[in-house]
């Protein structure tokens, strides 16, 4: 025996997976590819309006998730978050951490900025303030257009939508969909668009499951996207909202089967469906759980307990808009009149 040969044999080489590539990739159907979570960025608002980053907070808290492993960042221009977003991403690119192509960026159309001509105008302000070439996915926050003043504007969603595939051919969007559109405005669109949506961002959690929806977009090769994923599992608007809790007895037994949380049962059954789940957190611990959630699927009858729940509850309801001619969603006898809910803040 070669005694020699056998201490210096060579090490096997052990290949370390990182949180990043455990994350699963969501193939849109223009051939781009869509990490399966996202970090949600909107701060919120009070009764001052949209809620801002303070000391650098959420460029701090992005710089964190890219470490945690998260490489889709959720923003819009009424967020403000554009900026510090942009900042975190150069940081780590400068060192060398992640490259452009890795990062994948999602913005918003806001609804004062309709008019065909007026769509690039936005999208370029919000690719300088994220210092890039180009954004990744560009969703039409709402169907709804507004004037500068806030008075409804008459434009037609389709309008705006020849606005973001000029954005599209330009290549300053790789991909173009839509947010908080309803089902008959999302066949118009897939019936009179050039260019397709790739993907919808709509509130999807255990109180609104949205199946049918979900169903006829996911048939029409449109990617879902989730937003307020963990319902009434987390506070809103700084209240308490009715619902299951983090407590819930049906979702902690799920969870204990997994030695996992709730929200990441919650946020594991929005992926079990196909759904891409955009989750916000400036909190390390709570950003790492969110993520943690690809090493363990639901069995059917978990899944059918936390349908149970749906109540069709939103939780964005901005009945404010809702005399508008495409507001969305199913009106109210009294719309809400709340002074922390701006129209300038949803």
């Amino acid at each position: 025996m070669n005694i020699v040969g056998s201490i210096f044999k060579k090490p096997k080489l052990v290949q370390v997976i990182t949180t990043a590539e455990k994350v699963v990739k969501v193939k849109l159907s223009n051939g781009h590819e869509m990490p399966g979570i996202a970090l949600g960025t909107y701060l919120g608002f009070d009764k001052n309006g949209v809620i801002k980053s303070e000391n650098k907070q959420l460029r701090d808290a992005v710089l964190n998730a890219i470490d945690l492993g998260y490489r889709h960042f959720d923003t819009a221009a009424i967020y403000d978050t554009e900026q510090e977003i942009g900042e975190a991403i150069k940081m780590k690119i400068d060192s060398g951490d992640v490259r452009r192509s890795e990062i994948f960026i999602t913005t918003k159309l806001w609804n004062t900025h309709h008019k065909r001509d007026e769509v690039l105008t936005a999208l370029k302000e919000s690719l300088a303030n994220l210092g890039t070439d180009y954004v990744d996915l560009y969703l039409m926050h709402w169907p709804i257009g507004l004037n500068k003043d806030y008075t409804y504007s008459d434009v037609d969603f389709m309008e705006t939508w020849r606005g973001m595939e000029d954005a599209s051919k330009l290549g300053l969007a790789k991909s173009i969909g839509v947010s908080n559109f309803n089902e008959e405005q999302l066949k118009r669109l897939l019936k009179e668009a050039t260019v397709k949506p790739v993907a919808l961002q709509i509130e999807i959690h255990p109180q609104i499951i949205q199946t049918n929806f979900v169903q006829f977009a996911q048939d029409n090769g449109i990617v879902v996207m989730a937003y307020s994923p963990l319902g009434s599992l987390v506070p809103r608007f700084g209240m308490q909202l009715p619902g299951p809790k983090m407590d819930d007895p049906v979702l902690t037994e799920i969870a204990n089967n997994y030695k996992k949380t709730t929200p990441q049962v919650v946020l594991r059954c929005l992926v079990d469906r196909k759904i891409v789940p955009v989750v916000k957190s400036v909190n390390a611990k709570r950003q790492s759980d969110n993520i943690h959630i690809f090493d363990f699927s639901l069995s059917k009858e978990e899944m059918d307990k936390i349908y149970a729940f749906d109540s069709h509850t939103r939780f964005t309801l901005p009945s404010f808009w809702q005399d508008h001619p495409y507001y969305p969603f199913e009106k109210i006898d009294q719309p809400i009149a709340d002074p922390f809910i701006k129209p300038t803040s949803v």
